[in-house]
């Protein structure tokens, strides 16, 4: 079956249908990843995008449900060069065609990704659709008729036997790589949404607080900034990716859009008290404007070696520590997987002074 992927400056590929035989609209962004193409599709980052892989071959290596970032996949459709018709690995469960139609997303094969990706780094992120038939009516007609998806939240713990510390994660979108760095971490974890109260989260009696990824602009979720700037000043705090740019927001900084975001397993960083660089995953259109810093309690711990843009923050005075990039990784490196450390010792710290106090 044919499909057309129509972005909305008119430009439009040909290809062929996979997945799940829908429509599907978004805005349209690339991951440079060479592997880790299920744990994209589950990210709930990727929430209504339609992702470009640019590896030529995608789905050589099936899929595990072992490797879900989360229940159901989020993305809007997935575009590559070419689907790998005979993956092949040991623990492979299904292929990628077969999950993507139960996960009830379309994929459109055999166009450019390379000129697609060119266009994007040029234009900016578009919005797209992803249809088995031509366009009869105006690109933004056809937009708003194609419903977007909702990540959902919902309440869940997980323990470990070794549980030393209690966490309660505040969902935005979270993987469950996340989860399971904190449970390594030898930390219990309640994850709850974000529109949980604040006497609801001081209940759980936590230790520490973390806040994680998710999709969409940070603007959008000011309501949760009040929640945020009451938790920084009661519990040690953490935050990675749309996490850190909400803790930014809470202190009185500013966001900005990436032209066309960061989104691969191989971006560098630099730590500026260690000057030591190490590489990230990353996934996320919308960066902390490092001049807004000044006037916060906020300051820059560390950059991203291609743009400059912010990487890391520190409270002045608080126990608050956040990464734009994934620590956890899944896919990606490993380099920073010393962020939870971090943030253990600062709830260790902050435990010891408590008791010193009673």
């Amino acid at each position: 079956m044919k499909s057309y992927l129509v972005l909305e400056d008119g430009l439009t590929f040909a290809g062929d249908a996979f997945g799940a035989h829908i429509a599907a609209a978004g805005e349209v962004v690339f991951n440079t990843g060479m592997t880790g193409y299920q744990e994209a599709i589950t990210d709930p980052s990727y929430t209504n995008q339609l992702i470009t892989f640019t590896y030529p071959l995608i789905g050589n290596y099936g899929i595990d449900a072992a490797h879900n970032q989360a229940k159901a996949a989020g993305c809007a459709a997935i575009i590559v060069r070419q689907l790998a018709d005979l993956p092949n690995h040991y623990a492979q469960q299904m292929n990628l065609d077969e999950f993507l139609q139960q996960q009830n997303v379309p994929g459109i094969q055999g166009i450019d990704t390379r000129q697609l990706t060119k266009h994007i780094r040029q234009q900016g992120t578009l919005k797209a659709i992803l249809t088995t038939q031509p366009l009869t009516v105006p690109f933004m007609a056809a937009y708003a008729a194609i419903k977007q998806k909702k990540a959902p939240l919902e309440r869940a713990t997980f323990t470990t036997p070794q549980a030393q510390q209690h966490v309660v994660l505040i969902d935005f979108g979270t993987k469950q790589a996340i989860i399971d760095q904190l449970l390594a971490q030898h930390c219990n974890v309640d994850v709850v949404p974000y529109t949980t109260s604040l006497s609801a989260i001081d209940a759980l009696q936590p230790d520490g607080i973390f806040l994680s990824n998710g999709p969409d602009d940070p603007a959008d979720y000011q309501a949760a900034l009040p929640l945020i700037q009451a938790l920084q000043t009661k519990y040690p705090l953490a935050g990675i990716c749309l996490g850190h740019q909400l803790l930014a927001l809470a202190n009185g900084a500013k966001t900005y859009k990436l032209q066309y975001g960061h989104r691969g397993l191989n971006h560098p960083v630099k730590n500026i008290a260690t000057g030591k660089t190490i590489l990230t995953s990353q996934n996320h259109g919308y960066a902390v404007a490092a001049d807004s810093l000044a006037d916060t309690p906020l300051q820059m711990t560390a950059y991203e070696l291609n743009d400059h843009s912010v990487e890391g923050l520190r409270h002045e005075s608080l126990p608050v520590i956040s990464v734009q990039y994934h620590p956890e990784a899944n896919p990606g490196p490993t380099d920073a997987l010393g962020f939870f450390t971090e943030f253990c010792t600062l709830m260790n710290t902050n435990k010891t002074k408590k008791s010193s106090v009673a």
